[in-house]
């Protein structure tokens, strides 16, 4: 029991949805959280739809301080720590600010950037020479690690503590980081996430390279598009997701609800070489990547079930198709269903991968397929490779064991993790 790692709780901040209950309404209804942004448009963003989670100030009171929210202005850390504590407590744990340190519980969050607007704040007071009205948290909330800071103080966490950025596979690569703790038996719990802010701060950039869509302005919910023959570029969302990893043998022992098991994965890197660049995966390593997390997970491609895909609705959408249809030695009917969470919340960036991996826990437990919205006119070269029915675009009830989820980032970085039904 030592050697298995479970999944005992969840947590979510996404576009379309602010808690696990929501969530999976969403997912299963096919809810976009995709919206206009009127800022975007006066910044003259050629994108101007993203996918923004809708955080109440109320809702802010539930988790944080009055002396904590004073000067916070850090909306990653701040979706962070929501997910975080929501995950911590469907695990059935309780959040207690003079608690003893857990030296059995970790935490790994990771994240792109930190307090862009903090930043932002800053530099605007330090070219006024305000130094001293710079306050006493802009260290901790534009620091990589902040997210990890606040969250494991408020919960009190005494194993290892820390941050990974990887840029889109980032939670995918936090959740392999803390399943490889537990193995090697040094940790019994550990929260594992990623968070990414939002604004045209952090999604400037990408509009300036020009993979953001611009033509859905008018229509926002048809703007993500995987795998769909009209796709013509991501739209940014932001957001965490969370999830509790524990040792079956210590969920078992305190007769924990176990969502799902993480069987292993792999993280590698295509090392810019073979076609890979600082933005496009070299088709080797992905392929690599997958090959090896189905062999550190002991399974055989013939085992699985679903695919929950990186899918950004960019050109990459085919050449992600192709790496698994030869890893997996399976074309047309024979295929995997496969899904793009994308579709209903946008390209969440470093907070993507935990994102994904909580929707893909969730389809598990739940034993459904989320629909992949906007892809009624599939790209004729996927459609090719895949049989239509293969990537549902409503929900779709199933009986399965065992997805896939995998994730690749900027860097030519790869992740792929491999869940199952839980079975004692």
């Amino acid at each position: 029991m030592k050697n298995r790692v479970v999944i005992t709780g969840l947590g979510i901040v996404a576009p379309n949805a602010v808690n696990i209950h929501e969530f999976t309404s969403a997912l299963k209804n096919g809810r976009s959280g995709i919206t206009f942004h009127q800022d975007l448009k006066d910044l003259n963003f050629s994108c101007q739809i993203g996918g923004i989670p809708n955080i109440s100030e109320e809702l802010k009171s539930q988790y944080f301080t009055d002396l904590q929210l004073r000067g916070f202005n850090s909306s990653g850390i701040l979706y962070g720590c929501i997910a975080g504590i929501d995950a911590w407590r469907d695990a059935g744990f309780d959040m207690k600010p003079n608690s003893r340190v857990d030296y059995d519980t970790g935490l790994i969050f990771g994240t792109g950037t930190s307090g862009v607007e903090k930043f932002r704040e800053a530099i605007y007071k330090l070219d006024e020479g305000k130094v001293r009205r710079l306050g006493s948290t802009i260290v901790l909330q534009t620091m990589t690690s902040g997210v990890s800071a606040y969250l494991s103080g408020m919960l009190g966490l005494g194993n290892q503590v820390t941050t990974n950025s990887s840029a889109c596979s980032t939670g995918t690569e936090a959740l392999l980081l803390g399943y490889d703790r537990i193995k090697q038996d040094k940790a019994k719990r550990m929260i594992i996430g990623s968070c990414s802010d939002h604004g045209p701060y952090v999604w400037g950039g990408f509009d300036a390279m020009r993979v953001m869509t611009y033509k859905h302005n008018e229509s926002p919910e048809g703007g993500s598009r995987p795998m769909s023959a009209t796709a013509s570029g991501f739209v940014p969302g932001s957001g965490a997701g969370a999830l509790v990893l524990e040792s079956l043998e210590s969920a078992l022992e305190r007769n924990a609800n176990i969502y799902a098991e993480v069987l292993g994965g792999e993280v590698n890197s295509g090392g810019q070489r073979n076609g890979g660049t600082l933005t496009a995966p070299n088709p080797e390593a992905v392929q690599r990547c997958i090959i090896n997390a189905l062999k550190n997970a002991d399974v055989k491609a013939q085992d699985i079930d679903v695919i929950n895909g990186h899918l950004t609705a960019t050109t990459k959408d085919t050449l992600e198709i192709e790496n698994w249809t030869k890893v997996l030695q399976k074309k047309g009917n024979e295929f995997p269903y496969i899904n793009a969470t994308k579709s209903l919340v946008g390209h969440c960036l470093a907070a993507a991968g935990a994102i994904e991996c909580v929707a893909s826990v969730i389809q598990l437990k739940e034993q459904f397929v989320a629909p992949n919205l906007n892809c009624e006119d599939l790209h004729p070269d996927i459609g090719h490779l895949v049989a239509k029915d293969r990537i549902p675009t409503k929900a779709l009830d199933l009986h399965f064991n065992i997805l896939a989820k995998a994730s690749f980032g900027f860097g030519d970085v790869n992740a792929c993790v491999v869940f199952k039904t839980f079975k004692a």
